[in-house]
């Protein structure tokens, strides 16, 4: 060590000192030469002591760090552990401000996009108000704890989007996530498993384009994930959501059947439902399948779609977005609509910090002569809709977006009545974590 060389040669150096006369002059000089090195040596030794001390103190500092930043036995980016305990703990959410201004008639019971009660042009509907809401901003909680057989999964997430209440009014809490998952078993609220989430496409609206089944259900789930890609899914989901007159709620839960494959070109899936509508006196059993994917023409490209039918209630958790009600008809027996809709999307990412996407969606009502007869009002139910959606999102800086989305659609009753969208959405949100 370069200490200790400096030691012998202090010591060398002194015992040579020692064999030369004293009273020498020369020897006087060498003393003096001595005592300089000496010195120098010492403030040598007390730098390197101290540039020592400094690099045990930041490999110390970067441990510490190191530490802080760990999450020991988690597997959620940006988490923190949970004192004394292996779980880890994410907090996430954004705080989002919308700006709508409807050219149109304002559809009535939602600030966002409401095509099925969007105001009939032969109602004389006079142009639609400007609205600003803060209710679609949400928190959410995400944990992970590990097991001998993996991690033990929950999430708790609300927002404060109270649909169905009446323009004007205050938001509310509402819960959209509750659940924990564990070895493939999932139990709780979180999205219907017939729903494709995967490839809706990116809209300022809140709401998204008509066409695909969209909800959040409690269920018990089970997925078989594996190593090539493949996700298989079977769940039983809740299907009390009856929107029949006398309705009393399923006697079963939904039965949803789910195949999926990913891959670096995208992904395909194709899922089958099972579903039931009940009233005091009468039972009918309804089906439903769809089909969706993704296609990634360049790694900034990206086109999406997914088609459905199914026999829908517009208020049940598997229902398509737009899809008629059920009836009652006189004989007591149920009716439902049988509904085909789809979702198309193409999403173009400029950079870091712009995209657009324009979607189109539709759904088309194939009710049969004893389903609108039974309706006993032909107005009261759609025919066909369609609603496309332009947008551009921009990201001037990390979590924070700025989108402006203009809109588009027409639906028509059975009467023949029809009414037309229009409006221009735009949006400010910032995300944390």
């Amino acid at each position: 060590m370069k200490i200790s060389k400096i030691v012998l040669t202090l010591i060398a150096a002194g015992m040579g000192a020692g064999l030369v006369p004293a009273a020498h002059a020369a020897d006087v000089d060498r003393l003096t030469q001595l005592e300089q090195q000496l010195k120098a040596l010492q403030q040598e030794i007390q730098a390197m002591k101290a540039a020592s001390a400094k690099e045990i103190a930041d490999i110390r500092d970067q441990a510490t760090a190191q530490v802080k930043e760990s999450v020991v036995g988690g597997d959620i980016p940006n988490s923190f552990r949970m004192p004394n305990s292996e779980t880890s703990v994410r907090v996430y959410g954004y705080a989002e401000a919308d700006l709508i201004h409807d050219i149109k008639g304002t559809p009535s019971a939602d600030f966002f996009t409401n095509l099925p009660g969007q105001p009939l042009n032969k109602d004389n509907a006079k142009s639609g108000k400007t609205v600003l809401t803060g209710e679609t901003s949400r928190f959410g909680f995400e944990t992970s704890t590990p097991t001998s057989v993996g991690p033990i999964h929950t999430q708790l997430e609300g927002d404060f989007y109270s649909y169905g209440n009446a323009q004007g009014s205050n938001s509310v809490l509402r819960l959209r996530q509750a659940y924990g998952e564990y070895a493939g078993w999932l139990i709780g609220q979180t999205w219907s498993t017939f729903m494709d989430g995967d490839n809706g496409p990116e809209t300022v609206d809140f709401n998204g384009p008509i066409g695909m089944p969209f909800a959040r259900v409690g269920q018990i789930r089970y997925t078989y994930a594996m190593a090539s890609g493949a996700t298989f899914k079977i769940a039983l989901e809740d299907g009390s959501h009856a929107n029949v007159s006398s309705a009393v709620g399923a006697s079963r839960p939904t039965l949803v059947l789910s195949a999926a494959k990913s891959a670096d070109w995208g992904n395909v899936n194709l899922r089958l439902l099972s579903h039931e509508q009940r009233t005091a006196s009468a039972s009918k059993t309804g089906s439903g399948w769809g089909i969706g994917g993704q296609y990634k023409i360049s790694s900034d490209f990206i086109l999406m779609g997914q088609y459905a039918e199914v026999d829908a209630d517009n208020n049940n958790p598997n229902a398509m977005l737009g899809a008629n009600f059920p009836v009652v008809d006189a004989n007591g027996g149920i009716q439902m609509d049988r509904s085909r809709g789809g979702v198309i999307g193409l999403t173009k990412v400029y950079d870091e910090k712009l995209r657009t996407t324009l979607a189109y969606g539709f759904v088309e009502s194939v009710a049969s002569d004893a389903y609108v007869a039974a309706t006993g009002d032909n107005t009261l139910i759609n025919k066909r809709m369609n609603q496309w959606h332009l947008n551009f999102i921009y990201t001037p800086i990390k979590n924070v977006d700025l989108g402006a989305e203009l809109i588009g659609g027409s639906r028509e009753n059975y009467a023949g009545d029809k009414g037309d969208l229009s409006r221009i959405n735009l949006m400010a949100r910032y995300t944390f974590n």
